[in-house]
């Protein structure tokens, strides 16, 4: 069961409807993705002054906004759209799949804290499978795309060289298809998307596709963890 269709389901639903409902998500064929270890980048952004962004697209923006709001260093981590218009930046239009728009996460952090390399080595470990075309996990279509939109000709570099380098180093079974692309705009979802894995914790398509992605943040990367999660909170919101 995707995640869309989990947004339907009723919120007065029955313990034995959840159960069912459950049931179904803990299937093979919706297994949670595996965490990959693997190196760091060669190359990185220069350490600089001022809050940097990054702007990254891994499937269902619920479990990669979790990740990042428990990694050391990210001062925001805003649920989104990147790759459309403005005008088609809403859940209901983006779900259709024709608007170019990937479920995006705009990761403001600090420089001095985490590197813009460590945030890519985090996405390309716990936060999603860069190997998945146009689908992550349960969810298909070209909204759930694997896409890194950069904000700087350095971004830009780090991450081309970054893929080639994973690639070369054959971590994945399948060839990276992460797209590496400008940013040229990005649009907050709607309020009831943000915060959503922290909000959420026991629905079953958090349970078990994205709760497991934070833990192996934990496991993995234990010096950029945090427990507290830095919240969006709706009033913070704008576009």
């Amino acid at each position: 069961m995707s995640r869309r269709q989990f947004r339907y389901l009723s919120p007065c639903m029955t313990a034995v409807s959840a159960l069912a409902i459950a049931a179904l998500v803990i299937a093979p064929s919706f297994a949670a993705e595996d965490a990959v270890v693997i190196p760091p980048p060669a190359m990185d952004v220069p350490a600089s002054d001022g809050i940097q962004t990054a702007v990254l697209s891994g499937g269902c923006f619920w479990g990669v906004q979790g990740v990042f709001q428990h990694t050391a260093g990210v001062v925001n981590a805003v649920s989104g759209y990147a790759g459309g218009s403005k005008a088609t930046a809403q859940y209901e239009i983006v779900s259709t799949g024709t608007t170019g728009h990937a479920e995006s996460v705009q990761i403001k952090y600090d420089p001095r804290k985490i590197s813009y390399g460590k945030i890519l080595q985090i996405f390309f470990s716990v936060a999603h499978d860069p190997t998945q075309l146009n689908r992550q996990g349960p969810d298909s279509g070209t909204q759930y795309r694997s896409a890194i939109f950069t904000t700087s000709d350095e971004q830009k570099k780090v991450a081309d060289a970054y893929i080639a380098q994973l690639d070369a180093a054959r971590v994945y079974k399948k060839p990276i298809v992460t797209k590496v692309g400008p940013l040229q705009g990005f649009y907050a979802a709607e309020a009831y998307h943000q915060d959503y894995l922290t909000l959420h914790p026991n629905q079953p398509y958090i349970a078990y596709n994205d709760i497991p992605k934070v833990e192996n943040l934990r496991k993995l990367f234990a010096e950029n963890y945090t427990e507290k999660p830095t919240l969006v909170g709706a009033a913070r919101i704008t576009n």
